[in-house]
């Protein structure tokens, strides 16, 4: 019995993430009005923890809204959330974005996510299908003036907003985004 006592908790862990993954919304007939409800919920909180966003929603030539990323791992790790795509302020498609990482960590969590596309080049390329980021690519925080120091990195702003859970880190791995637009 002692042999699996240090099993159980690993394996809860796994067990966590592994619900936390799959507990995502999707995309569907009757659900499409509450998940765009959810997504106008993440930009207005993301505007309200940092009043200076406002600045990168109107200025960019489009964004990624995320409102749930569901993050988990134990030695390999994933993440995986759906969101919808602006441009110029209207709404053009929906993306699915995925992540894997290598490294320490433990535990599971979720946050919300905006991907800010400077200029039309980028945008061009985020709407080409698959578009990643790598694993140096990093996201700034939103908190109160955060975003008075944030600037692009080639063409891309990143922030998060953490919503629930816990998550021990030290890991890299990148993020690639899968758009598709409205019509397909």
């Amino acid at each position: 019995m002692k042999r699996f006592a240090g099993a159980l908790p690993r394996f809860s862990v796994l067990v966590a993430a592994l619900v936390l993954l799959t507990a995502l919304p999707s995309f569907g007939g009757d659900k499409d009005e509450e998940f765009r409800e959810k997504v106008r919920q993440a930009i207005e909180q993301f505007k309200k923890k940092d009043p200076g966003m406002k600045s990168f929603f109107s200025k960019a030539r489009g964004y990624a809204v995320i409102p749930t990323v569901g993050k988990g791992g134990f030695g390999i790790g994933g993440a995986r959330g759906k969101g919808l795509v602006y441009e110029g302020g209207k709404l053009i498609g929906k993306v699915k974005l995925t992540q894997v990482t290598i490294g320490l960590q433990l535990g599971g969590q979720t946050y919300s996510e905006v991907v800010f596309l400077e200029n039309k080049a980028t945008m061009e390329s985020f709407k080409q299908g698959d578009f990643a980021l790598s694993a140096q690519a990093s996201a700034t925080a939103a908190a109160a003036g955060a975003s008075a120091n944030a600037k692009y990195k080639q063409g891309v702003a990143v922030f998060t907003m953490s919503t629930g859970g816990l998550m021990y880190e030290a890991s890299v791995g990148g993020q690639k985004f899968n758009f598709i637009p409205f019509g397909n």
